[in-house]
């Protein structure tokens, strides 16, 4: 059977309804009773997109933004006027050399995970069961993230720490065993919460996923669902994961999201797909666009290979058209998602250079 498409109904409502959230983020952060001070500034020198900005594709007379701003400028500058005096959370991503990129936020990742709670199967992530979430927790966003996911849903959180930036300097300065001791540090202790405590729920990366699993059998310690993130995974790992970690089993729901989208979830594997993972973003409040790197204004045409370009459109946080460091194919509108999707992410560059990605 061939891929389901989204109707040219569902997917001119949708552009309708992204285009009214554009303006209304626009006229938010660009109006001094509700802007930051950076984009006030930056409308003073440049053009105050409330006249200019209409539409999508008004949004490429913006430039690129920058990595600096975010790694180079004090958290105050992006507080919304009508958010001053509030307390922020000051979430990190990246930062193995160097300043690493700071977003403040406050409900933000509230709004993703809840909406992306009723993406996933009570039979695979029971409401009132416990999770267990294996992965990077201190500066970033996505320990509270998965914690409120839980809660949500009903249930509490257990949590193993985990440190990318450590793992990547190892795996960077060749230190192999040390790196391999590490993750048997990390793997002991949630096959520790799995024997002595009741589970039915796993956060994790494709990478730990496969060293617990050579640990512990998951369907027998209580494991009905897995929520997986942070890496490229090639359709030949998906399958892997899915039939032999997972035995067919148990749910099995990747996403892409960072700390500056949010979470873009998986359409379910049908045959057709082949185990090539196809993500949407948290659209009107993020858009995806798979560019062409040599000529970003355009799009690369369905099934095409290029670079994956963010726009981030909440009240909390407005960031236009951000050049991720990812590469992936372009994918037509899905039901239940009515605009382009991207598959098969992997870094910007992986066939030409090797890429340490650590335990991600």
């Amino acid at each position: 059977m061939p891929i389901p498409t989204a109707s040219p109904e569902a997917i001119a409502a949708a552009r309708d309804q992204l285009n009214q959230h554009l303006r209304q983020t626009i006229a938010w952060h660009f109006d001094p009773a509700t802007g930051s001070p950076f984009w006030l500034d930056w409308a003073s020198k440049n053009f105050d997109p409330r006249k200019e900005v209409q539409s999508v594709e008004d949004l490429l007379k913006f430039p690129h933004f920058q990595d600096e701003f975010l790694r180079d400028l004090q958290p105050e500058v992006w507080v919304p006027a009508a958010f001053k005096g509030r307390p922020f959370n000051i979430f990190e991503t990246g930062g193995t050399t160097g300043m690493p990129k700071q977003r403040i936020g406050w409900d933000d990742y509230k709004t993703d995970y809840s909406e992306f709670s009723d993406k996933i199967s009570d039979a695979h992530f029971p409401r009132g069961g416990a999770w267990l979430m294996m992965g990077p927790t201190g500066p970033r966003r996505l320990r509270l993230a998965i914690e409120h996911l839980a809660n949500v849903r009903g249930s509490s959180c257990y949590f193993i720490d985990l440190d990318p930036r450590w793992v990547k300097k190892v795996l960077a300065a060749k230190k192999y065993q040390e790196a391999k001791d590490y993750m048997a540090h990390v793997v002991d202790q949630a096959a520790t919460i799995l024997k002595h405590r009741k589970v039915s729920g796993l956060f994790t990366t494709p990478k730990l996923l496969e060293a617990i699993a050579e640990k512990v059998n998951l369907w027998d310690a209580g494991i009905r669902g897995v929520f997986c993130g942070g890496t490229s995974m090639k359709p030949q790992e998906v399958r892997f994961i899915v039939e032999e970690l997972l035995e067919g089993r148990i749910g099995f729901y990747p996403t892409y999201g960072n700390t500056l989208m949010g979470l873009a979830a998986s359409v379910p594997l049908q045959p057709e797909d082949q185990f090539s993972v196809t993500y949407y973003a948290p659209q009107p409040r993020a858009i995806l666009r798979v560019v062409n790197p040599n000529n970003t204004a355009e799009t690369v045409p369905y099934g095409e290979f290029g670079r994956v370009e963010l726009t981030t459109l909440t009240k909390e946080f407005f960031m236009p058209r951000f050049l991720e460091r990812d590469e992936a194919i372009r994918r037509a509108p899905r039901p239940p998602y009515a605009w382009d999707g991207v598959g098969d992410v992997r870094p910007f560059g992986a066939m030409e250079k090797n890429i340490v990605e650590g335990v991600y």
